[in-house]
């Protein structure tokens, strides 16, 4: 795991024990720290004690929490930091008036991390975020780098925890995949290569407004020193107005402008419009670690994508069957659907609006479109002047329906533009439901 000198015979707070949670607690605990962890779930915090004894790892005031305001009456006098879950919305939770009484900055693992740094190998870091897409560059930049021979990991929104990750030799770069909601809980990383793929409107429930959503995300590039790398995808007015911002930095800047054409028939895991700015500004930053063009090349042909992302998952009597549940709003899902000329499409869950309107200059890709979930009434009433229109309900009902209906040479998609929770799990339970359902239609 990843620790510092620095936390030793520091009191820490880690709200949240989960994956991240968890991995926080075990990092700190190695390093000496003095941790007390508290989560919602007192199963969660009860399984992470017992984990930890068995480990005979010594975690000071470590204890499984189960009254749920205990937090919220604990005296904090002394302690570092409280480390919170990026999960824990700190507009609205409790436990920002609390840490705010004790005078107690509010942390993440990113920024542990980045304060591990020091005492780690010398090594580059590259920071990619974005609304959409930013797994997929964050996966493509990796696995360009793995395919160069370049000592590399994957962390933050994706993977294995940062902190639960082993360090890596000399020459190594973490490639980390980061939300707003980490960036908001970082306050020193300094990222040798910063990318912004794009600002939509999303997460507003925890940000008072568009604005201060793409100032979260502009922190990236204030955290850097100016002789860094910044890469701006200019396709939309928020990270246009970001990246005019960083002018100053001239060479150092890179800006990927929409509708760029490339040829992707090379590149399988890669097709549509938005893949294109995926792969150019993987492109830019392989090209600031040194990659050479062939090493480019090679990776981009041989990226095989990510499950829920545009997986391609059976074709059946000659119609294809795409899994895009990751598509958890109209904006990521439009570009799926202009991937495909002729689409069966299944949509709705629950939503984060109440429009499609960014999916519409795709439209006309439609042949029918299959609605389910809390969503589906409204949706099916949004695009009945558009296309033929079922209220299937569930996803089952929705494949079977559209398996009866497409047409050899056609696609089957489930890009729902909606978050999973109304019927899964999340959008990974969502996206097997959608594989299990294909693979009973042979």
């Amino acid at each position: 795991m990843i620790v510092a000198d620095a936390w030793k015979g520091r009191r820490y707070a880690v709200l949240g024990l989960a994956r991240s949670g968890a991995a926080t607690v075990r990092a700190l605990a190695a390093a000496g720290a003095s941790v007390i962890g508290w989560d919602e779930s007192s199963a969660s915090a009860s399984a992470l004690w017992e984990q930890l004894a068995a480990d005979r790892v010594e975690s000071g005031e470590l204890a499984a929490f189960e009254q749920k305001n205990w937090l919220l009456a604990r005296d904090l006098t002394g302690f570092e930091a409280m480390v919170v879950s990026p999960g824990v919305p700190l507009n609205r939770h409790p436990v920002a008036e609390q840490a705010a009484r004790y005078d107690v900055p509010i942390i993440g693992d990113i920024e542990l991390f980045a304060q591990a740094r020091a005492g780690l190998p010398p090594h580059k870091v590259d920071g990619i975020t974005g609304t959409n897409g930013k797994t997929t560059p964050t996966a493509l930049v990796h696995h360009i780098l793995v395919t160069a021979g370049v000592p590399t990991l994957m962390g933050g929104n994706i993977g294995l925890p940062i902190l639960a990750q082993q360090p890596l030799p000399e020459g190594g770069v973490y490639v980390l995949e980061l939300s707003s909601y980490q960036i908001d809980l970082t306050q020193t990383l300094d990222c040798d290569v910063a990318v912004l793929l794009n600002i939509t409107p999303d997460h507003l429930d925890r940000y008072n407004g568009i604005e201060e959503y793409a100032a979260s995300k502009a922190r990236l590039f204030a955290m850097q020193s100016p002789e860094h790398e910044a890469i701006v995808g200019i396709g939309d007015e928020y990270s246009a107005r970001i990246a005019h911002g960083l002018s100053a930095r001239a060479e150092h800047l890179t800006k990927i402008a929409p509708g760029v054409c490339m040829d992707q028939r090379a590149w399988p895991a890669l097709q549509g419009p938005h893949n294109a700015q995926n792969a150019l500004a993987a492109i830019a930053v392989a090209r600031a670690r040194g990659v050479d063009e062939a090493m480019i090349t090679r990776g981009l042909a041989t990226f095989t994508g990510l499950p829920h992302r545009m997986e391609h998952v059976a074709t059946v009597n000659g119609v294809a069957y795409v899994d895009d549940s990751k598509a958890t709003n109209p904006e990521s899902a439009a570009p799926a659907l202009a991937a495909f000329p002729r689409v069966h499409w299944i949509v709705g869950g629950k939503p984060k609006g109440d429009d499609l309107d960014a999916c519409a200059p795709a439209f006309g890709h439609v042949a029918r479109a299959y609605t389910i979930g809390e969503a589906g009434p409204r949706f099916a009433e949004l695009l009945a002047s558009h296309m033929p229109v079922e209220e299937a309900g569930t996803l089952a009902a929705a494949v079977a329906s559209a398996a009866a209906h497409a047409k050899p040479g056609e696609t089957v998609l489930l890009s729902p533009a909606c978050a999973s929770f109304d019927q899964f799990r999340d959008y990974e339970e969502r996206g097997r439901a959608f594989r299990d359902a294909v693979g009973g239609l042979a």
